[in-house]
């Protein structure tokens, strides 16, 4: 790894020493989270509550997964944050800035360089390592909310197994609407046991968990949850023997910028012709695919 190739920002170094701790958290806070993060790898998609902490961000905002990634990051680290795709979004861009200037860790838009990644929305295009952790922020943690608004009755439905609500609305938009009408954040079996919300991603980048080399951790602020997939675990979309789980389609259609026809692809509009247009949505895979140097 070239260490020219990566952004250095250290301004920790010229601050009082007590202004805050490394990686803004007390030393307590990331203990708790760690040790509420080792259960959550331990029960594959268990959701396990922890004291969320208050962050200079407003809850919503990604303030769970940052805490994720707060209390597991170390001087060494290399992190990237990315915003559904994107790496110089607003969120993105705040979030990184706040990571880099209260660690002093290495920051980069290159998936591979990565050793921390958190994203919002998104699962990189780029297969990730063994040696790597994706962090993704959730909105909504518990995935019979839907069907079910009492929190007590969903721990009760998730201790139990009966999932049996889920499969019925399921059922119901097959009934209405001819086939199965979720799009992202579509519900998922882990390791044979629990329904879990795998968080606003596509459909597209669901099997991207199934059976992975890296440990997938989720961070709820707002609702005070976390929940982990393990490397080598089973994800399985929920799907009937004949309405099967199908990803998005991009058939016919490319990457305007690279050509790509096997991303997952934003449509768009094209400012000077009105014309529809698609490009990829993980910008940094996209320019490296047209030979840029990412920084």
């Amino acid at each position: 790894m070239e260490a020219a190739r990566i952004e250095h920002t250290r301004p920790w170094m010229n601050r009082p020493a007590a202004a805050y701790n490394f990686a803004f958290l007390d030393e307590g806070s990331k203990r708790e989270i760690r040790r509420k993060t080792l259960k959550a790898v331990a029960i594959p998609g268990y959701q396990v509550p922890f004291a969320s902490r208050e962050l200079p961000i407003a809850r919503g905002w990604g303030t769970g997964g940052l805490q994720l990634t707060l209390s597991l990051l170390g001087p060494n680290d290399v992190v990237k944050v990315i915003d559904q795709g994107h790496d110089d979004s607003v969120n993105a861009v705040s979030i990184r800035r706040l990571i880099a200037e209260t660690s002093g860790a290495a920051t980069t838009e290159d998936t591979a360089k990565a050793t921390l990644i958190q994203s919002r929305h998104r699962i990189p295009e780029e297969r990730l390592r063994a040696d790597q952790i994706l962090v993704l922020q959730v909105p909504q943690p518990e995935p019979l909310r839907r069907v079910e608004r009492s929190e007590r009755l969903t721990r009760r439905k998730h201790a139990e197994m009966d999932y049996s609500a889920m499969w019925l609305a399921l059922y119901e938009g097959i009934v209405r609407w001819g086939d199965i009408t979720l799009g992202a954040d579509y519900p998922v079996m882990v390791h044979g046991r629990y329904i879990m919300a795998p968080t606003p991603i596509p459909r597209w980048d669901n099997e991207k968990l199934h059976q992975a080399e890296h440990l997938t951790l989720f961070g709820a602020g707002r609702e005070k949850k976390i929940y982990a997939v393990p490397p080598y675990t089973d994800v399985i979309p929920l799907q009937f023997e004949d309405y099967r789980f199908r990803k998005e389609s991009f058939d016919g259609k490319a990457c305007r910028h690279c050509g790509s026809t096997d991303t997952f692809l934003d449509e768009t509009t094209d400012e000077a012709t009105g014309f529809t247009v698609y490009q990829c949505s993980d910008t940094a895979f996209c320019r490296k695919r047209r030979g840029e140097e990412l920084p």
